[in-house]
């Protein structure tokens, strides 16, 4: 940033106040000599009263030159700025006592005036001094406020800055739910289809109509409902039972559901439909894969009023050696599930696949505890 350019508003001030603040010095300057020579030395005449008033303009003349020539000297190094200022200043009291001693020898003719030269040009220096400290002192005054101003905008600027980051965060996470929701609902249908097309070649017609119809429900609640959006675990159950009964038409008695569900478990609040790709994947491995079918229990808990702990488990055949590393291998829904989760809470959950004796799978979830 440069410094000389903060002195400008000093100079070239638009509200006035510089030159309000220059003439109140310099003119207020002639009281003190006027009311001594009225009090002290009973001689009020015009002539001196003249001298006093010119004194004081060519006084704020020459420090207007003194202003443009600290404005020259600003950006030099403190020390040096400061040196030269003061013999700046010393020169600018000796020119200004000259002029003051000439013009009152042209006003009044009174000779042997140059002999009281020191003592005049003494009050002099002294007189620019003072100027010196107020100018300097109103500039750094000027600097600071055009420092906060400044520290003001960037912290303006880094707070837009960071709603935006935060807007793109959002839509970004948005259109990746929207994403891992249209991935999961194809996987679904697809499964869906295929038992209808099984049922139809079966001429199960009751089968078939009853599993289109909530497969109709599904979809059109999964179409609907909003990714980023959260629901409570007794709500989400009851939406999983329009795919539980479609589930249970294709696979009849070798599918058995049980629930285990803690009061206060059931008030959390959890992500839309993220019960059913777990629901989906245990059906696949554990119930279609075996003649006689599998049971498969969901139960939920809250775990030091912090977490909720939902886990799906069955007695299917399980993944032999899994691991929660293992996540992404396996299938569509898991690996939806694992994406979605770290998309809505970042590194703040727990998403884990453990072995269940003698055989078996447990697909454990555990996210902040909401309600």
């Amino acid at each position: 940033m440069n410094n000389a350019r903060l002195l400008k508003p000093v100079l070239y001030d638009d509200s006035g106040q510089y030159w309000i603040g220059q003439l109140i010095f310099w003119f207020g300057l002639s009281v003190v000599p006027f009311m001594g020579m009225v009090l002290w030395y009973e001689r009020a005449e015009w002539i001196y009263i003249q001298h006093m008033y010119l004194q004081a303009a060519m006084g704020l003349v020459l420090s207007q030159v003194l202003a443009y020539a600290y404005l020259a000297i600003w950006p030099l190094n403190a020390i040096i700025r400061m040196v030269l200022a003061l013999f700046l200043a010393g020169l600018t009291a000796f020119g200004w006592t000259a002029l003051r001693v000439i013009t009152y020898i042209w006003l009044t003719g009174e000779e042997g005036i140059w002999a009281e030269f020191g003592g005049w040009y003494f009050g002099a220096f002294y007189i620019y001094l003072c100027w010196s400290a107020l100018y300097h002192g109103l500039n750094y005054y000027l600097l600071l406020q055009v420092e906060h101003a400044a520290h003001l905008q960037d912290i303006e600027r880094a707070r837009y800055e960071q709603i935006k980051r935060l807007k793109a965060e959002a839509v970004a996470r948005e259109a990746q739910l929207k994403m891992l929701r249209y991935q999961i609902n194809p996987h679904f249908l697809f499964n869906t289809l295929h038992s209808i097309y099984a049922l139809v070649r079966l001429k199960d017609e009751k089968k078939s109509l009853s599993m289109i119809d909530r497969l109709g429900k599904f979809l059109r609640y999964s179409l609907e409902y909003d990714p980023n959006v959260k629901t409570t675990l007794d709500d989400e159950i009851k939406t999983l039972s329009l795919y539980i009964d479609i589930e249970r038409i294709r696979f009849s008695d070798r599918l058995e559901l049980n629930f285990h569900v803690d009061e206060q478990a059931s008030r959390a609040q959890v992500p839309s439909l993220l019960l059913q790709p777990l629901i989906e994947n245990a059906v696949k491995y554990a119930v279609a894969g075996t003649e006689q079918g599998a049971s498969i229990d969901i139960s939920a808990r809250v775990a030091d009023e912090r977490w909720l702990v939902i886990s799906v488990a069955d007695n299917g055949p399980g993944f032999g050696k899994a691991r929660s590393d293992s996540v992404p291998s396996h299938g569509v829904g898991l690996r939806n599930i694992s994406e979605r989760l770290e998309t809505l809470f970042g590194e703040n959950y727990q998403f884990q696949l453990l072995d269940v004796e003698p055989h078996g799978l447990n697909v454990e979830i555990q996210i902040p505890y909401l309600t």
